[in-house]
Order: structure tokens, then C-alpha cells, then sequence
């Protein structure tokens, strides 16, 4: 790591940030002189400081705060080193982070430890999972007090049409595209396919499949970062919130995965098009765990305004082979990738929540060798289904009264996000529609 700095004498500050519950970066800005203290002895802020609000105010009845004195955490670069921050204007480089307890224990309110967590659980089957994610996000005009979308850089026009993948749209904002793919990158952050989506100025990338579950966390929450900061050195804004605009489709952050075995083979494939039997059991799992689970998916009050009948979000729990109206689909092409894909979660999660959530689910159903009910056929919304929860409080509710989350998250973690969520939930109560998309815009 701290070659990477010798070989960039351009990089004139760090920021040293590990991610909260919220998925937001917290962390410090160092001068690239003192770089070398943070790699060989970490840093050091309090342990409440992953478990703020989405303000990033203290949660009042915390015992991470006064009851326990605030004490500090130790903060450890990840694996990943440095990365280039291309959206800034001085050459700065990002250190990922995440937190210890004193005495070296992972502190189980980070986010990567728990998915650090659900990944030792697959290694210990000698099993390794193979992730890959799309992402969905927003470029809009929020100078004014009504969200538009950005006027064209090429044409000068402002194109109020959902474009569903249409070439004239990318082309629109080729340059900021052009920026993005080359930033990806500079980050080492795997950018594959943009398409343009059925919103207003609505876009998705996909990040190619690989077989480090951490990685891909970590390069979907940078890649959340990059597109926020790159879009407003473009002068308009980007966002993965759930649900910006009421009359059209919201962000996903939809999660393709598949099982590789000791010896490197897809456990779900056999040959044909229906997978084996660990494939079915894995999605008995993730359908099992989805109603308790929903808070993952669906973290903020926005959230549940996306999960509605007949808006492109699934709203029954069920799954289907090539349909795109269940909450799990299992998509059609070679055996040799037959995979599952998750449909449920917004683009306003917390990727390393997500993906724990969705892997520890699958993992519990293959342990247990469950089996799950029929795939559905026709259009989801059309059918009598268990439901995702329809509002926030029922979501907080079952996560914190569940049985079968604590299989995937600590008690610590369990304890810290249900209380982070009741406050924002309090305080939320408090702002106007308008105060509300303004605070969701630029954070989550």
C-alpha cells in the first residue's frame, strides 16, 4: 500500500472511510505525508460512528454513545488499498477501511464483517460464491425545486421521456459516460454493460460477476460514490435513491449469484435449464428469509413507495424461471452459468447488508435442504402472494422480531440498524415530501 503512494507522488491527501449502516462513507481526510501511519497502524474513531443516522447524527438511545462512553473502534485498511478518487478536483486517493474492537475482534456493527461473516460460513462448506450486480441510478436536474431531467450536454434539450434502452439516450451524456467507464477503471472497479431504463434520465450498469463477494461489495459502494461525485463535476446530479420521481420505475440493485464448489464447479448447474437441487434449496432460503429481510432491501421510507404492484419491483415473494416480474428469477442461456437472480432490493442499500442478506439466506436453505414451493408463470402482480412488507414499520418490525435473521447477522448488527431505522423514521415524520427527496437525493 505504501508503494502505491511513492509510485503517485501526484496524490496530495487521502480519505481514510469505511462504510456505516447506511452505506455512507465515514471517515477522515489526511494529508499523503501521514499516509503511512493510517496503512501500518490503522486509525481510530468511535464505534457509534458506523451506526448514525442518515443526517449523521448520534442515535439517542444508543449504547455505543454515553452508556458505554463513546469509546473508540480501530479502523484497518481492507485488502483493497489504495483507489484513485477521479470525481475530485486535487489527486486524491480513497483507503478503505473497516473496524476492530480493542482487543482485534471484528466489531460486528461493520457492515463488511458481516458479510466477511456469511462468506466464512460458505467457506467453511468449501463452497465460494460468484456475485455480480446491476445498478441502477438517476442522472437529474435538482437545481430547481422540481426534479428534472439534465439538459443533454450534445443536443442542449432537456428529453422528458423514459427511453427504455435507447441509444439516443446514452448518447445524450456520452461524455459522462466516457468519464465513468474511464474512472471505473483507474478504480479497478469492473463497469460492464450501461443500458438506458424505463425513468426519467435512468440508466444501469452492470459490474461483471466475480468470485470474491467482499470485492464486489466494496466495488458497488465506491461505484455509488463515483457516480454521485462524477455527475456533479458534470453539473447535474446522480442518484440511486429508490423512487425520485411517483409516475415512473424506480432503482434496483439487482444481485446475480451462483455456488462454486471446492474444485471450481457451479453447484447450481446440471446440465439443463431447471439447475439441481442446491439451486433450489438456495432459493427456498432466500424466499424463506425475504419477508424478515426486507429492511435490507428496502432501507429508508422512499424505499416502499418502489415496492408497489405493476412498477417493475416485485411485490410477492415468489420465484420463476425467466420472468422478471418474481422476486427471483432464474435466468435462461448456458447451464454452465445458471445462477439465481435476487430482484428485490432498491439502489438505495447498503451492498455489503445486501449481499449478506441475500448470500446468508441461500445458505441457510442449503443447509437445511429446504425445498421451495412451485415457480409461478404469467405476471406476478396478477397472482395471491405472501407479500414483501407494504411499509416501513412492519419492515423494522419483522427484522427485529425474526427468527431466522440472526442466522445471518449478529445481535449487534440486528440491534444497531433497528434502532438506526426508528429514528430515522421519527425524524422523517417531521419533513415535508420535498425535504424528504432533498436528504434521500445526495446520500443514499
Amino acid at each position: 500500500m505504501r508503494n502505491y503512494l511513492r509510485k503517485n507522488p501526484q496524490i496530495r491527501t487521502i480519505r481514510a472511510a469505511a462504510c456505516d449502516l447506511n452505506g455512507q462513507p465515514r471517515g477522515k481526510r489526511v494529508p499523503s505525508r501521514f499516509a503511512d501511519k493510517v496503512v501500518e497502524d490503522g486509525t481510530r474513531f468511535p464505534l457509534s460512528v458506523l451506526n448514525l443516522d442518515i443526517w449523521g447524527e448520534d442515535i439517542d438511545d444508543s449504547p455505543l454513545v454515553f452508556e458505554t462512553g463513546d469509546r473508540d473502534g480501530v479502523l484497518k485498511p481492507t485488502d483493497r488499498g489504495f483507489v484513485p478518487m477521479p470525481w475530485l478536483e486535487a489527486p486524491t486517493a480513497l483507503l478503505p477501511i473497516w473496524m476492530f474492537r480493542e482487543d482485534g475482534r471484528p466489531y460486528a456493527g461493520d457492515p463488511r464483517h458481516a458479510l466477511r461473516a456469511v462468506l466464512d460460513r460458505f467457506k467453511s462448506h468449501g463452497m465460494t460464491p460468484v456475485v455480480a450486480v446491476e445498478l441502477e441510478f438517476f442522472l437529474i436536474d435538482d437545481s430547481g425545486r422540481n426534479l428534472e431531467v439534465p439538459v443533454s450536454p450534445r443536443s442542449g434539450k432537456r428529453r422528458k421521456a423514459a427511453e427504455t434502452m435507447s441509444i439516443r439516450a446514452l448518447d445524450a451524456f456520452d461524455t459522462f459516460f466516457t468519464d465513468l467507464y474511464d474512472a471505473c477503471e483507474l478504480m479497478d472497479i469492473p463497469a460492464d454493460t450501461a443500458i438506458s431504463e424505463a425513468g426519467l434520465g435512468q440508466f444501469e450498469i452492470n459490474l461483471m460477476h466475480q468470485d470474491d463477494a467482499l470485492r464486489a461489495a466494496d466495488d458497488a459502494w465506491m461505484f455509488k460514490m463515483l457516480v454521485k461525485g462524477l455527475a456533479r463535476r458534470h453539473g447535474f446530479a446522480a442518484s440511486f435513491m429508490a423512487k425520485p420521481y411517483e409516475d415512473y420505475a424506480g432503482n434496483g440493485l439487482h444481485t446475480h449469484f451462483s455456488i462454486l464448489d471446492h474444485e471450481g464447479n457451479n453447484i447450481f448447474d446440471d446440465g439443463g435449464p431447471k439447475g439441481t437441487d442446491a439451486l433450489r434449496h438456495a432459493v427456498a432460503g432466500c424466499l424463506n428469509a425475504m419477508h424478515d429481510s426486507a429492511l435490507i432491501f428496502a432501507p429508508h421510507q422512499n424505499s416502499f413507495d418502489r415496492i408497489v404492484p405493476g412498477a417493475h419491483a416485485p411485490s410477492g415473494i415468489c420465484w420463476a424461471y425467466e420472468n422478471r416480474t418474481a422476486a427471483i428469477r432464474i435466468p435462461s442461456g448456458s447451464h454452465k452459468a445458471r445462477r439465481i437472480e435476487h430482484r428485490v432490493a432498491g439502489g438505495d442499500v447498503n451492498p455489503y447488508l445486501m449481499l449478506a442478506a441475500i448470500l446468508g439466506a441461500a445458505l441457510n436453505g442449503i443447509e437445511d435442504g429446504i425445498d421451495p414451493p412451485a415457480p409461478i408463470t404469467g405476471n406476478a402482480y396478477a397472482l395471491d402472494l405472501p407479500r414483501i412488507p407494504t411499509t416501513w414499520a412492519e419492515a423494522i418490525d419483522a427484522f427485529e422480531c425474526s427468527e431466522v435473521i440472526p442466522r445471518i447477522f449478529p445481535a449487534e448488527m440486528i440491534r444497531n440498524l433497528v434502532l438506526t431505522k426508528r429514528q430515522e423514521v421519527l425524524y422523517m415524520a417531521e419533513l415535508d415530501p420535498v425535504e424528504q427527496v432533498e436528504i434521500y437525493l445526495d446520500t443514499v
